[in-house]
């Protein structure tokens, strides 16, 4: 769902979108969700766009693109471009004690506040911020043109048909 709100760059007062991502609540204290966006590019083309809400257990959110910098490029999976996702593997986003990020595939380990990677292939690099906001106890996405559409979920194998057992007597 887009709504729009007023803000001032440049003493010029702009229109910005906001796209809502989920319910504020949804999210746990001390835990994180992933969400796989469409956004629109500046060819007016929709792209794959993988994010991470985090909810600090000081309630507040920070937001990056879910993917890990370690190899400084995107891969190429299908159409689309995806980058390496940080909860590969366990879908966990946390190191065991929960004070860090962690990516699931190369180990690299990121401060929440910040996205600095800390120890691992990509020291020193940053996970890339995304602008949100919490109006109304609704998580925002701020600044980026979403396609609202939708898409059919990658991992859905598109079979709507109910499964049904019959057992013999």
């Amino acid at each position: 769902m887009a709504m729009v709100c007023r803000a001032t760059a440049n003493r010029r007062r702009e229109a910005a979108k906001l796209f809502v991502i989920c319910a504020a609540d949804s999210i746990e204290r001390s835990n994180a969700k992933a969400f796989n966006l469409f956004r629109i590019n500046e060819a007016g083309e929709s792209r794959p766009f993988p994010i991470m809400v985090i909810r600090t257990h000081t309630d507040n959110y920070i937001g990056y693109v879910n993917s890990c910098p370690h190899q400084g490029i995107w891969l190429n999976f299908g159409e689309g471009n995806f980058g390496i996702w940080l909860n590969f593997g366990e879908g966990n986003f946390f190191t065991r004690d929960r004070a860090f990020l962690k990516c699931g595939r190369h180990g690299s380990v990121f401060e929440i506040d910040s996205g600095l990677c800390i120890n691992g292939p990509c020291k020193d690099r940053n996970l890339e911020p995304i602008a949100l906001a919490v109006i109304d106890g609704e998580v925002c996405l701020c600044g980026v043109e979403l396609e609202e559409s939708g898409h059919p979920d990658p991992f859905d194998d598109g079979d709507d048909t109910m499964e049904i057992m019959i057992h013999p007597e």
